[in-house]
């Protein structure tokens, strides 16, 4: 389990998939609600290397790193549609997202089987990751750590049900979390927009989109790897229930599933 020093903890998040229990694609029926949390004395080498490697294979740095956009060749990355320029430019990104010191966490709905199981009384997947993700935080920050989160701007309306749910969460706890305990370890929890050109955010924008095709079920790709090699994990080494959350639990679901925490 990777240990933090006394600085502040920058918890970037960004999404994948639709949130709506009602819409879903059935090839990617999930939601993930996760990014990546850096040490405030990462964040500077962070942008620096973020920002060598845009210069460096784009030639300026203007450009914000968006699986959207990259998958769809736009914006800025149009050259990417020539398949060796493409496979040049996911060889290194992997390689510099290995290299940078962050963790990931996490938190993955199934949302038909949400459905399923709990019908109308589903919890919207936006609250109900939300306080997984702010739980495990809690867990990697300890007792005598504090930190930030940084959310990327949606709309207005989403922004504000997000913001809602944090304000409930501040408010009642968790499950396993005192509302004391979140007041005293996260200090934050503010809106960017990805134009800013935030590092953090664009790696966020990064790490959801390999973990939704993990419990998707589908095809691993290099970045799956990457990505699932910076989960944060537990006293016992595994990421499982520390760094990735899968819901709802399910029996027989195979190597992804959440574990109980203990009460902090």
């Amino acid at each position: 389990m990777r240990t933090y020093d006394g600085a502040v903890h920058h918890l970037f998040l960004d999404e994948s998939g639709n949130h709506s229990l009602n819409a879903y694609e059935p090839s990617y029926p999930v939601f993930v609600l996760g990014g990546a949390l850096v040490s405030e004395h990462e964040l500077a080498r962070l942008a620096a290397a973020v920002g060598a490697f845009k210069i460096g294979f784009f030639g300026h740095d203007r450009l914000v790193l968006h699986t959207a956009d990259i998958a769809r060749n736009r914006r800025g990355f149009e050259r990417l549609a020539d398949p060796g320029v493409r496979r040049r430019f996911y060889a290194e990104l992997n390689a510099l997202m290995e290299a940078l010191d962050f963790s990931v966490i996490a938190c993955a709905i199934d949302k038909p089987l949400l459905v399923q199981r709990y019908g109308a009384l589903a919890v919207d997947p936006y609250a109900l990751s939300l306080g997984i993700v702010v739980e495990r935080l809690c867990f990697a920050l300890g007792a005598s750590q504090q930190g930030q989160i940084i959310v990327e701007c949606r709309n207005r309306r989403l922004d504000r049900e997000l913001r809602t749910s944090w304000d409930i969460l501040r408010i009642n706890g968790t499950r396993f979390v005192r509302p004391s305990t979140i007041g005293r370890r996260i200090v934050s929890f503010d809106f960017h927009r990805k134009a800013e050109v935030l590092p953090g955010l664009e790696l966020a924008d990064l790490v959801v989109s390999p973990l939704g095709r993990l419990v998707a079920g589908m095809p691993d790709r290099p970045d799956t790897e990457v990505v699932v090699g910076k989960l944060r994990t537990g006293p016992g080494g595994s990421w499982e229930g520390a760094g990735l959350v899968v819901l709802p639990k399910e029996k027989g679901r195979g190597p992804l599933r959440s574990t109980r925490p203990r009460s902090v």
